[in-house]
């Protein structure tokens, strides 16, 4: 079955050949199996099959080792359309004419959108998910509810330091008859997956992970811990800000919504003898956007004296992130487009001289501050490439643009900080039984 989505125009295969009932891609999607015009439709080239009159694609987003027939007229044939071409097609959705597909897409136009040459690469580590092999083994992970997202185990022992601050915990052997190195390069306690869900999201348009993260930064502060877990989250074929944040948005919104309808009693606990007063529902109210620029002007227009200084190009503090969120009233609050040097090597340029922006996103939250941090990722190789020292470290994540890549973006949720939000629990420790920070590390 071929589950589209009538307002946004994306589909997804079914793979259940019993299923009668369609199930919907988002909570506002309506669907149909009629024939219907279909928008912004995105895949990677499976196989291409060229005739006289008509040339023949097989597209997979990879929700499904079944993938969909395109057929396009001749004229829209192209010579490096080719397997691993990562492709948007307009068409309509319409039944096939042969057994072996239920439907076809016949395709009124095309386009482009990134070119994967060498298929040797698709060998080395960092593209061999987009092989069929690597699919059906990822196929047996689990696949989150209707939205689609693919659950990855990312690993906990890595050699990166994704965020770049050099806070990590390194891994050795006590006692190594191995030699000096046990894996051959330093090996660290990861301090994210998004590097690892980077990779296959080159197969799979959206993915995620929920696990441990680690942070050897030394602080005693409300809201820092050495290990923590983290919800994180990858999405293929997005161009905007705004795709990230309605995935933030409507997540922390079902999460608490779920909280509040079968956690009653421990919530009502919590808000009556740890935080009197607090009411959560106000929290599910639409968020606010602000810029950074914005959010400097509030700041330097406030009356409130700020330990740390409040210049453009200064990095927000926790006592900035807290005064926002107040000034606007107590809701959640999204700050976008800080400045590019306060940002990891992989957020997106927006190229905005003189000011000279990246497309990053914060979630500031009522007694928290920082909730979610995402960005879009820069898939132009020659803005990353320009990053000083990424061609030794970062070598293969170079490669993934260099050899293919498609617009894409992703954000992380700490857990704990979460729970801190939502039950109003003033020092996140107070929030998990086995608390790890500098200086600690009872049991």
């Amino acid at each position: 079955h071929i589950l589209f989505c009538g307002s946004c125009g994306r589909m997804r295969i079914c793979g259940n050949k019993k299923c009668d009932t369609p199930s919907s891609i988002s909570p506002t999607c309506k669907l149909s199996r009629k024939k219907i015009q279909i928008n912004q439709s995105y895949g990677w080239v499976r196989s291409v099959r060229a005739q006289k009159a008509n040339v023949f694609l097989h597209v997979n987003d990879g929700s499904s080792l079944q993938s969909l027939q395109v057929v396009a007229s001749s004229e829209l044939s192209d010579p490096l359309l080719t397997f691993g071409s990562a492709v948007e097609v307009t068409g309509i959705l319409k039944k096939s004419p042969h057994q072996k597909q239920p439907v076809e897409l016949d395709a009124k136009n095309h386009k482009f959108i990134v070119f994967c040459f060498i298929f040797f690469f698709l060998r080395t580590f960092p593209l061999k998910s987009k092989s069929d092999m690597a699919l059906s083994i990822f196929a047996n992970f689990l696949i989150s509810g209707d939205n689609g997202f693919v659950e990855i185990n990312t690993p906990i022992i890595t050699s990166n330091d994704c965020e770049g601050a050099g806070e990590l915990f390194q891994v050795e052997v006590i006692k190594a008859p191995y030699g000096e190195n046990f894996f051959s390069v330093p090996a660290y306690l990861t301090v994210s997956g998004q590097l690892h869900l980077e990779v296959v999201s080159g197969a799979f348009s959206k993915v995620y992970t929920f696990g441990p993260t680690f942070r050897a930064e030394n602080s005693q502060s409300r809201r820092h811990l050495a290990e923590f877990y983290m919800v994180e989250a990858e999405i293929s074929f997005t161009q905007s800000l705004e795709d990230l944040t309605k995935v933030m948005e409507d997540m922390f919104r079902f999460a608490t919504e779920h909280v509040l309808a079968h956690c009653v009693e421990d919530v009502d606990l919590f808000h009556k003898h740890v935080t009197p007063g607090q009411k959560l529902k106000e929290y599910l109210v639409s968020f606010l956007r602000i810029t950074y620029r914005e959010a400097i002007d509030i700041l330097r227009r406030s009356s409130e004296r700020f330990a740390f200084p409040t210049d453009w190009g200064c990095d927000l503090k926790t006592e900035h992130e807290k005064y926002l969120v107040k000034h606007c009233g107590n809701i959640p609050v999204f700050v976008t487009d800080y400045p590019y040097d306060l940002k990891p090597f992989y957020a997106r340029d927006n190229q905005d001289h003189p000011e000279r922006t990246a497309a990053a996103v914060d979630l500031l939250v009522p007694g928290v501050g920082e909730l979610c941090g995402g960005s879009l990722r820069e898939e132009r190789l020659n803005l990353l490439s320009a990053r000083a020292g990424l061609e030794d470290v970062y070598s293969w994540y170079l490669d993934l643009r260099r050899f293919g890549s498609v617009p894409h973006g992703g954000f992380g949720l700490g857990f704990e900080r979460y729970l801190q939000c939502i039950l109003g629990v003033d020092n996140i420790k107070d929030v998990v039984p086995f608390p790890r920070f500098s200086h600690s590390c009872l049991l």
